[in-house]
C-alpha cells in the first residue's frame, strides 16, 4: 500500500527512511518562495510569506485551510499499514466523472478565450484536490452542484484570516464573517467579481463545479500570466492561496495528474484526510438550516448531555469547587490593516485614453495612520465602477487587489480602455476595513484621425445618368500611425465654402435604391482604410465636391466631374 503525506505523516504508514525519501523526491522539483511586486503579482524569491497575514481577502480562498495530503509514490518496499489501508496509486489517480468533465470544459473554454494562458486542466484538478478533495470525492448531482455544501472555517481571525461578512450570508450562510465556499473554495468577496457561469444555466453558483472550475481558470489566467512558464505558474497558484506549502502541494498533484489519470463514478473519489489547520477534514460544514415552513413540523432538537456530577470525597460531605482565577490579559497587537485611518492619493495623474488604448497613468494610493504615517502590507482593492464602460485592468478584470509596499503605496494595474467612450470611476478601498475610499474619474475619448488621403489618384468622372467607375477609398492616420476604427462621415456638399448637403449632382444609393447624399456612421477598418459605396450621377453636369471628415478633425475634399461624353468629330469626306 502507498501512504499519504501531509503536515503530519499518517501513523504507521511508512518507515522513517521511506518517508524521508518520499519527501525528498517530491521536494526536488518544487519551487522556491515568492514575494509580491508592486502590481500585486507574486514572483519567485527567497523570502516568501509562508503563512497568511491577518486578512486573506487578496486570494481566491482568503488563505483558508487546505488538504495537505501529497500524491502517493511508487516505492519498491510495501509500506506497513495500520487500520484501514490507504488508497492505491491507481485509486488516487481517479477523478469523479462530473468533476473531471468540469475541469476539462473549463480548460477548453480558456484555451479559446485566453489562449496565451496555456491553462492545463490538470492544474484545476490539482487545486480541486487540495481545496476540497475533488468536491468531497465527487459528491455532486448530475448538474455538478454539490449535494452537501462545502464550507471552510469561519474566517474570524481565530487561527485564520479575519474577513468580516461581505455577502450578507448569501453564499456562505454567515452574516458575521466570510467562509470559503464550494469545491474550489472561493470566499464570497472574490466570487462576487470572479464568479462564472460554466454550465450555461444563467447562474453563477460557487457550489457548482462547472461554474467554480471556470471561475478558478479565469482567476489563474488574470494578469496575462502564461502558465507554461514556471514563474508565472507559481505566481498564479500563490495568488489562489498565498503559502509556499500550498504551492508545493498543488505542484505535486499537478505533476501526478499529468502522468495519468482516469474517470471514476461520482461519489467514489478518494478522500484526503490531513489539513493545514490540523483537522482531519472528514466532515463538511453545513450551511445554517432555514427556519421550518409552517406546513412542515419541526423536529425537536436533542438536548445536550448533562455533565456528570463530581463524586463526593471519601468520608462524606460535599466539596465546593475552587474557581480558577482568570489568567492575565495579554495585550494584542493590531494588524497593519487595523491601523489604517484613511487613504491618500499617491501622485495619480490625469486618467485619459483613446478607445482601445492603454492609459498612460495608473491609479496609486497610500494607506496612512491617523498621524499620517504610511502603512505597509495592507490590501487595497481597485474597482472599476458601473456598467457604462468596458474598460478593464490589464488581464481583463474589473477588480484588482494590491498589497501596499514599504512606503504604504498600492498601484493599480494599468487600465485599458474599451470601445465605449465617456467617463467612469475607479474606486479604491481598504480590504477588511470600512473606511471612506477614494474615487478617480477616468475618461475614454473616441478614436481619432488627423490625416486622410486617397489611396488612388485616378480622376473620378462620370457621364450624366451614369455611375462612377471607381469607388472612393481613403486611408486615415493619427500621428503617422494607422487610425483604425475611427468614425467618419461622407457628404456631397454644395461648394468649398458651403458644407451643406447638395441637392443635385452625384449621389449614393441606400439599400432600397433611394438617393442619399450623406453617409454617417462610417468606420475605418483595422488598416485605417475606408471604402465608400459606388457613386451615381443625375442629369446635372459640372464639377462637384465630396467631403469626408473623421473624429479628430481630419478632412478630405474629393473632386467629382460629371460631363457628357465627347462627340467624335466626323471623318472628312473625299471627292474623286
Amino acid at each position: 500500500m502507498v501512504a499519504h503525506f501531509g503536515t503530519r505523516l499518517r501513523k504507521g504508514a511508512m518507515t522513517t527512511a521511506v518517508a524521508a525519501a518520499a519527501v525528498a523526491a517530491l521536494s526536488a522539483s518544487q519551487a522556491p518562495g515568492v514575494t509580491t511586486d508592486g502590481q500585486g503579482r507574486q514572483t519567485t524569491g527567497a523570502d516568501a510569506e509562508s503563512t497568511p497575514d491577518g486578512n486573506g481577502d487578496g486570494s481566491a480562498t482568503g488563505n483558508s485551510p487546505y488538504y495537505t495530503d501529497l500524491p502517493p509514490l511508487n516505492t519498491p518496499v510495501p509500506a506497513p499499514t495500520i487500520g484501514t489501508p490507504a488508497a492505491t496509486g491507481e485509486a488516487e489517480a481517479g477523478i469523479p466523472a462530473t468533476v473531471l468533465d468540469a475541469y476539462k470544459k473549463a480548460a477548453d473554454s480558456l484555451s479559446a478565450s485566453k489562449p496565451g494562458c496555456n491553462l492545463p486542466w490538470e492544474l484545476l484538478a490539482a487545486i480541486g484536490k487540495v481545496e476540497s478533495g475533488q468536491a468531497r470525492g465527487g459528491n455532486v448531482d448530475a448538474a455538478g452542484t454539490t449535494i452537501t455544501p462545502i464550507l471552510g472555517p469561519v474566517l474570524n481571525g481565530n487561527g485564520f484570516a479575519n474577513i468580516g461578512d461581505t455577502d450578507g450570508g448569501a453564499y456562505d450562510g454567515d452574516s458575521t464573517y466570510d467562509r470559503a465556499v464550494g469545491p474550489m473554495q472561493f470566499i464570497p468577496s472574490t466570487w462576487e467579481w470572479a464568479g462564472e457561469d460554466g454550465n450555461g444555466d444563467g447562474k453563477k453558483d460557487p457550489n457548482n463545479i462547472y461554474d467554480a472550475a471556470l471561475a478558478a481558470g479565469n482567476y489563474l489566467c488574470r494578469f496575462s500570466w502564461d502558465l507554461s512558464d514556471q514563474a508565472d505558474l507559481n505566481s498564479a497558484i500563490l495568488s489562489y492561496n498565498n503559502s509556499t506549502e500550498y504551492l508545493n502541494t498543488v505542484l505535486s498533484w499537478l505533476e501526478y495528474y499529468r502522468k495519468g489519470t482516469h474517470e471514476v463514478p461520482d461519489g467514489t473519489g478518494t478522500l484526503p484526510s490531513n489539513r493545514s489547520d490540523g483537522s482531519d477534514g472528514a466532515t463538511t460544514s453545513p450551511s445554517p438550516s432555514p427556519s421550518p415552513s409552517p406546513s412542515t413540523p419541526s423536529t425537536p432538537s436533542t438536548p445536550a448531555p448533562t455533565p456528570p456530577k463530581p463524586s463526593p470525597p471519601a468520608g462524606g460531605g460535599t466539596t465546593t469547587p475552587t474557581p480558577t482565577p482568570p489568567g492575565p490579559t495579554l495585550p494584542t497587537t493590531p494588524t497593519p490593516t487595523e491601523t489604517v485611518d484613511h487613504l491618500e492619493d499617491a501622485g495619480t495623474g490625469a486618467l485619459t485614453a483613446t478607445a482601445g488604448d492603454a492609459f498612460g497613468e495608473q491609479v496609486a494610493v497610500r494607506t496612512e495612520t491617523k498621524a499620517g504615517k504610511a502603512v505597509a502590507k495592507v490590501r487595497v482593492r481597485f474597482t472599476i465602477v458601473g456598467d457604462t464602460t468596458d474598460a478593464t485592468f490589464t488581464g481583463g478584470e474589473t477588480v484588482a487587489t494590491v498589497v501596499t509596499d514599504s512606503a504604504g503605496t498600492a498601484t493599480a494595474p494599468a487600465l485599458v480602455a474599451g470601445e465605449k467612450t465617456g467617463d467612469f470611476i475607479v474606486r479604491t478601498t481598504v480590504v477588511g476595513r470600512t473606511l471612506t475610499g477614494l474615487d478617480y474619474t477616468a475618461s475614454v475619448t473616441a478614436r481619432q484621425a488627423d490625416t486622410l488621403v486617397r489611396t488612388s489618384d485616378t480622376a473620378l468622372t462620370c457621364v450624366p445618368g451614369g455611375e462612377f467607375a471607381d469607388q472612393v477609398e481613403v486611408k486615415a492616420t493619427y500621428n503617422g500611425a494607422v487610425a483604425d476604427k475611427v468614425a467618419a462621415t461622407a457628404t456631397l456638399i454644395k461648394s468649398a465654402d458651403d458644407a451643406t448637403e447638395n441637392d443635385k449632382g452625384p449621389y449614393f444609393k441606400d439599400v432600397d435604391g433611394n438617393t442619399v447624399r450623406t453617409l454617417a456612421d462610417l468606420t475605418t477598418d483595422a488598416d485605417g482604410l475606408l471604402k465608400l459605396p459606388k457613386l451615381y450621377a443625375d442629369d446635372t453636369t459640372g464639377t462637384f465636391l465630396l467631403r469626408i471628415t473623421t473624429t479628430g478633425g481630419a478632412t478630405l475634399t474629393v473632386e467629382l466631374t460629371v460631363a457628357a461624353a465627347a462627340t467624335p468629330e466626323p471623318e472628312p469626306t473625299t471627292t474623286s
